[in-house]
């Protein structure tokens, strides 16, 4: 348990930084990862370690943890300092990293044995322990299944398990919800908070998910290796009182956004539902009159503002710069050009089944030229089978598809070609420089001579990654990697583009810029199916579909789905609300029975 306090006093700091600061050789570039961090972690609670990609959170962690040494400045951790006794620090704490070491050829009780033994806990205590751990996890029922055949949100309540074996004074958890889908999520977070509010557990958690901010009692932001804030999440959104709008007009969300985003004083546009979400540089009210001249019938609303508007304002701030225009490649801003109608993707009756087990069960959907579909579901729902079908690497057991016009039962050579794909985990070649991967796959796309030197120089320039086309791609922070992967996918001029949860653990203006460039694409006519665990990206979709044990629950345009999950309790349900409504559906006459 913690350490007591005087009674009436102040509870002591769990962890104490100051001047901490760390830096890593690659090469021969140093790179700094740490820039002097003075912050501190209050015991008892929930503090977010918040920051973009290659921020430093991951490294603050492991010198919290003793698992690194600081070039300088002190941590102190439980009142011990790490650097003079790591050894006690780490007997008192619990670090759950963002891969952690399931072995997934055990069983769950296997796993849970294997870290008691690890952790020296007495044979004795262990089946309290882990009929606490089963309950809270609600993991119980499966205790003889094998750690590789859970979905990807038991894997993380499972690993949180075998952290929590031996109780520890100080819980570190590294983005542990990255990857699974909003109904594991919740079920962390009431995890997470019972370990906060009944075991009054110390938690240090990072996290892409900037909702997840506000649920903190603190928060500490990050960015290049320097603090940006710290304090609690509330004071970070009050900040930003009178900047943040809903705007609508007759243009059209997508073409609104890519205006807006590009408007005098607009530092943030985002899509959401059929508005677009504005955040200005500061709280003098906007004049909708001329700020956007196609969008003589604007009109903006006020809104209450939410942390990731104070995210998104510090790091432009930081940068000095505005929020990046359209590329000249990828126009969003000329004049629409009528869309050729029809259905490119045509699924039904589809089904995948594996021996005795179906994946996909009987899902019909189509999709139309210029659309972007989204495939939603709780992690193992069938989406990434679908997928794999949909791009001609898995035959069906049942059903048609149809793809840019080729059936693909028998033509699926010729419908590859005329897609994209970009895959959830980094695909490309590691090994490869930025320049290597960007030849190899235009080659393989079957480009050569001048094209594909033209089509080289529109990658670097598009993606900016001229400046890093010899670094090797595994080195790469993980926006310039997803910025590599989307280049390579979209080399070859594809008519559809797949993207299987294409910006997982991405940071905000990342992700921000993507969805800049994804939907300047569908204004061009290609059409996109992507899968995602955002809930607000699924907002840009124009259709969606959400599946659940390979059926499909719901279908249909986003503000119809939200619409359907609307109650006298909730009537402005946001779009992981009519997620989780959805799923749930389904339980609510079993539990009845």
């Amino acid at each position: 348990m913690p350490a007591t306090e005087s009674a009436g006093a102040a509870p002591q700091p769990a962890v104490r930084l100051t001047d901490v600061r760390r830096s890593f050789r690659t090469g021969k570039r140093v790179v700094t990862a740490l820039d002097g961090i003075t912050a501190s972690a209050v015991s008892g609670a929930v503090t977010g370690l918040i920051g973009p990609d290659g921020a430093g959170k991951t490294t603050l962690m492991r010198l919290i943890a003793g698992l690194l040494r600081a070039d300088a400045g002190r941590i102190e951790v439980l009142g011990i300092d790490v650097a003079r006794d790591p050894l006690s620090v780490q007997a008192r704490l619990g670090y759950m990293p963002q891969r952690f070491g399931l072995y997934e050829d055990l069983s769950v009780r296997e796993n849970l044995d294997l870290y008691a033994d690890l952790q020296g806990v007495p044979p004795a205590v262990r089946p309290a322990r882990y009929d606490e751990l089963l309950h809270m996890t609600g993991l119980g029922p499966f205790t003889a299944r094998m750690a590789g055949r859970l979905s990807g949100g038991m894997k993380q309540k499972l690993g949180l398990a075998c952290t929590l074996v031996h109780p520890p004074d100080l819980l570190l958890l590294d983005e542990p919800t990255v990857g699974v889908d909003p109904v594991s999520r919740r079920e962390l977070w009431q995890i997470i908070d019972h370990l906060t509010r009944d075991a009054h557990m110390t938690v240090l958690f990072s996290t892409a998910y900037l909702d997840e901010a506000e649920r903190c009692a603190a928060v500490l932001l990050i960015h290049e290796g320097r603090l940006l804030g710290h304090g609690p999440p509330g004071q970070f959104t009050a900040d930003m009182e009178g900047r943040s709008f809903f705007a609508t007009a007759s243009l059209g969300r997508r073409r609104l956004q890519a205006r807006l985003a590009q408007a005098p004083g607009v530092i943030d546009a985002v899509i959401q539902g059929s508005r677009v979400r504005v955040v200005t540089a500061d709280a003098t009210p906007p004049v909708a009159t001329g700020l956007v001249a196609e969008a003589s019938d604007l009109t903006l609303i006020p809104t209450p503002p939410r942390f990731e508007d104070s995210f998104v304002a510090r790091l432009r701030a930081q940068a000095a710069t505005p929020a990046p225009p359209p590329s000249a490649t990828v126009a969003p801003l000329a004049p629409a050009a009528p869309k050729p109608t029809g259905d490119v993707i045509s699924v039904a009756h589809l089904t995948r089944r594996f021996g005795a087990f179906v994946a996909v069960d009987d899902v019909s959907f189509t999709v139309a030229r210029g659309e972007i579909f989204g495939l939603l579901g709780a992690n193992g729902a069938g989406k990434s089978t679908t997928f794999r079908m949909l791009c001609g690497l898995l035959p069906p057991s049942e059903g048609t598809l149809r793809v840019a016009g080729f059936d693909l039962r028998t033509a699926a050579a010729p419908a590859r070609g005329r897609i994209g794909y970009m895959a959830q985990k980094f695909s490309l070649y590691g090994d490869l420089s930025v320049a290597q991967n960007l030849r190899f796959f235009s080659s393989a796309y079957r480009l050569t001579g001048a094209r594909q030197r033209a089509r080289i120089e529109w990658a670097e320039a598009e993606f900016e990654l001229g400046a890093m086309r010899d670094a090797t791609a595994r080195d790469l922070p993980l926006g310039f990697k997803q910025r590599l992967a989307l280049a390579c996918a979209l080399m070859h001029e594809p008519d559809i583009l797949f993207l299987d949860e294409p910006t997982s653990g991405v940071d905000p203006l990342a992700r921000r810029e993507f969805w800049r460039r994804i939907n300047a694409l569908a204004e061009q006519g290609v059409t996109v199916l992507v899968t995602t665990h955002f809930m607000e990206e699924a907002e840009y979709c124009d259709q969606l579909v959400i599946m659940a044990q390979g059926k499909v629950l719901a279908a249909g345009e986003p503000e119809a789905i939200k619409q359907g999950a609307r109650t006298a309790a909730q009537p402005d349900p946001t779009m992981e609300d009519a997620f989780i409504a959805v799923i749930e559906a389904p339980r609510q006459p079993a539990r009845a029975a």
